[in-house]
């Protein structure tokens, strides 16, 4: 019997890392009705690092034709004067993506609350394929996030920046790990693990 829940206890993380690395190692892209941004800090309506990256993702693939429109989500931390959303759509209008073509959310300041947002406005619009513009190791907790809602979603991992693969830690593989298998365990019943926590105490604060 101990060996049995010995091997459990050991299988279940191993699961869940083996599935974010996957994710992130043979991401999988295809034609959709949107892309979307996660939302990452901006200062004083610059995107940060790790926002640029994901909005650079999100421009390449518009460009090559993969979704006509492209949503920016998250909200502003507090004292700040615009949102990661409308700082998102901002940047995107000044690298050449036409204004029209771009749906900014200022809702959200971790992941789920983020895909919450999103998903209702593309229910709104009667649409359910997205791609995912986000870390590579953050694709798999994102596109989970949405297949439980309703939508079929792919990940386009970002290729530059703090968090690509060529320069994410394992610290971010496991932390990342732990997150999804946070949400789809403790998840299904009822209880969030925000993600919008210092690095290092990412397990520190549950929120319902």
């Amino acid at each position: 019997m101990f060996t049995i829940i010995f091997l459990i206890v050991l299988a279940i993380p191993t699961y869940a890392i083996g599935k974010t690395y996957y994710a992130a190692h043979y991401p999988v892209v295809r034609g959709a009705d949107a892309i979307v941004v996660m939302g990452a800090a901006q200062f004083d309506g610059r995107p940060g690092d790790v926002l640029e990256a994901r909005l650079t993702e999100a421009k390449r693939i518009f460009d090559l034709g993969f979704a006509p429109i492209i949503i920016t989500v998250g909200s502003r931390a507090p004292g700040d004067r615009t949102t990661e959303a409308a700082s998102g759509r901002a940047w995107l209008i000044s690298a050449g993506v036409p204004a029209r073509k771009i749906v900014a959310l200022a809702t959200g300041r971790d992941t789920l609350v983020s895909t919450k947002a999103y998903v209702q406005e593309m229910k709104k619009r009667e649409i359910k394929n997205v791609i995912i513009a986000t870390d590579p190791y953050h694709c798999r907790r994102s596109m989970t996030m949405a297949n439980d809602r309703g939508l079929v979603a792919t990940c386009s991992p970002v290729q530059f920046g703090p968090n690509s693969l060529k320069n994410s830690t394992k610290r971010y593989l496991i932390r990342e790990s732990g997150a999804y298998l946070a949400y789809i365990t403790l998840g299904h019943f009822g209880i969030n693990i925000s993600d919008h926590l210092d690095t290092n105490k990412i397990l520190d604060k549950v929120v319902s």
